[in-house]
């Protein structure tokens, strides 16, 4: 038997032991209902349609195969500067006015940055107690001298790395925290797919374990110049854009912009785009790479299974279609279908997802991880975390919804490309135009299991309409107009109106 001595320290260590004991339960008990973690890595320009997924193997088995993907993602503008302001607010662009790349369209603009900015997701992130950390690309005009310059850091960010102005790999000037940071052309320190990665890895180092974190990463890739890494640069040799579908067709009955390239296409565009899809695979070897150091760290960290990884990009790509060489801006699926795929708590492995979701649906499903009530929030879109996670929530599948754009063009004719006239832009290769003043457009979409439709109005002289049956023309090769029932066109050009004038709750419920 113990001495009375012998008790007392016994009791003693006893009482010592216990509040530790309570003290590691009561840390386990808050670790386990803390906020999931998030990460949206937002690729720049990555196709879906034209095998713009197979270069990132280890991304798709990483974030895809460990959880879900969508197959009929799309964004509601095809081009960088409005869909990005749609990804940070959940808003068609006819909410956030953010219309085209130019700071006139209103990209990054004062207008911008006074009204839908101070509302986008990551403030609301921010009142959560999530740690926000953003590197790469933000908007394209972002940083301009007549907006704020480098010192305008968004509300809402932590940890701010944004690059001044559209995609570059060297020789750009990062705002970090409000600070110009110029860069030159070494690998090693400054190229930007790698830069980004890093940064991120120093934040996840630096980070409170006791409050969630939020990471926007937006690598340049694929977007033009298209540097790949100096390891990369060799890769694909034998690859070539696919030329099956509507490639090098005609554009006919179609909006004048379709009908202007040459066709057949000559040598010197095809060997342009060819070129172009090999150097966009190469650049996105690095982002592959970036997603597999992400998942290490977050598996290092014990993080990994608490923490929601998004992988998309702002819009499709076109390498040939129609004859048009390369760019974004067009209707068709190869420039509004985008990459989407979900891995996270709830989210059961290998699930391929057929529902409809857009781009403006990302901010609300983000915050609806987060924990923020959606009523609350003044969005377009709704939140996709039922379709992943069906028992976390309860979702239902919108019938149609909304595609528009505003074209951009020169009020001068292009010294290049004398012979054709203003109002023109992206003239290039061959005098070849991608976009204009009058590829203004708005499309309603229908996709379920029924219909898969498309119906576009053009603001044009010509009050241009293209319509497409999916279903029996998934290339979009014949515009249909003239010979669908007229009843359909005029429902379809009802919805159309509606939806052009939406706002929050009359966007996701209209007949």
């Amino acid at each position: 038997p113990r001495s009375p001595s012998g008790r007392r320290r016994a009791l003693a260590a006893a009482f010592t032991v216990l509040p530790l004991l309570l003290l590691t339960c009561c840390v386990r008990c808050v670790e386990s209902s803390k906020p999931s973690n998030i990460i949206v890595v937002l690729a720049d320009d990555q196709d879906v349609q034209l095998g713009g997924m197979m270069p990132i193997k280890k991304t798709k088995a990483l974030i895809g195969a460990a959880g879900a993907t969508f197959v009929n993602a799309f964004t509601v503008t095809p081009l960088c500067c409005p869909s990005r302001s749609s990804i940070l607010t959940g808003r068609y662009p006819h909410n956030h006015e953010v219309r085209n790349n130019s700071l006139t369209g209103n990209c990054s603009s004062a207008l911008w940055q006074k009204g839908p900015e101070a509302e986008a997701f990551p403030i609301y992130l921010s009142k959560q107690k999530y740690q926000t950390f953003f590197a790469g690309k933000y908007l394209n005009q972002y940083g301009k001298k007549e907006v704020g310059d480098v010192a305008h850091v968004p509300p809402g960010w932590d940890q701010w790395h944004a690059l001044v102005g559209n995609s570059q790999y060297y020789n750009y000037t990062l705002s970090v925290n409000g600070k110009a940071e110029k860069h030159g052309d070494s690998y090693e320190k400054d190229y930007l797919t790698d830069l980004i990665v890093n940064r991120s890895l120093r934040f996840l180092d630096d980070r409170s374990p006791q409050h969630p974190f939020f990471l926007m990463l937006s690598p340049p890739a694929p977007h033009s110049p298209w540097m790949a890494a100096p390891q990369y640069q060799k890769m694909f040799s034998d690859v070539q854009a696919p030329r099956d579908g509507s490639f090098n067709k005609l554009g006919k009955d179609k909006h004048w912009l379709l009908r202007q390239p040459v066709n057949p296409m000559p040598n010197s565009s095809i060997n342009f785009l060819d070129d172009a899809y090999r150097k966009r695979w190469q650049t996105l070897l690095s982002v592959d790479d970036m997603v597999e150091m992400l998942v290490k760290k977050l598996d290092s960290m014990k993080e990994l299974d608490n923490t929601y990884i998004f992988y998309t990009s702002d819009n499709g790509y076109h390498t040939g279609q129609f004859s048009l060489p390369i760019d974004k801006r067009q209707l068709y699926e190869f420039d509004i279908r985008i990459p989407l795929m979900v891995r996270g708590p709830g989210i059961k492995p290998n699930q391929t997802l057929q529902a409809p979701v857009l781009n403006i649906d990302l901010a609300p499903t983000i915050l609806d991880i987060s924990g923020v009530n959606l009523s609350t929030v003044n969005v377009d879109g709704q939140s996709f975390l039922a379709q992943m996670a069906p028992s976390l929530r309860n979702g239902t599948a919108r019938p149609f919804f909304l595609v528009e754009y505003t074209g951009e063009g020169h009020p001068t004719t292009d010294p290049a490309c004398p012979k054709l006239g203003p109002g023109l832009s992206q003239c290039f290769p061959d005098c070849v135009c991608e976009d204009a003043y009058n590829n203004t457009y708005a499309c309603v979409r229908t996709l379920d299991s029924k219909n898969n439709l498309q119906y576009c109005e053009f603001a044009d002289s010509e009050s241009f309409v293209e319509v497409y049956n999916l279903t029996s023309d998934p290339h979009q090769l014949e515009n249909i107009v003239k010979k669908v029932d007229p009843t359909i066109l005029q429902a379809m050009n009802q919805r159309l109106i509606k939806l052009q004038s939406c706002v929050g709750d009359s966007c996701r419920n209209i007949d």
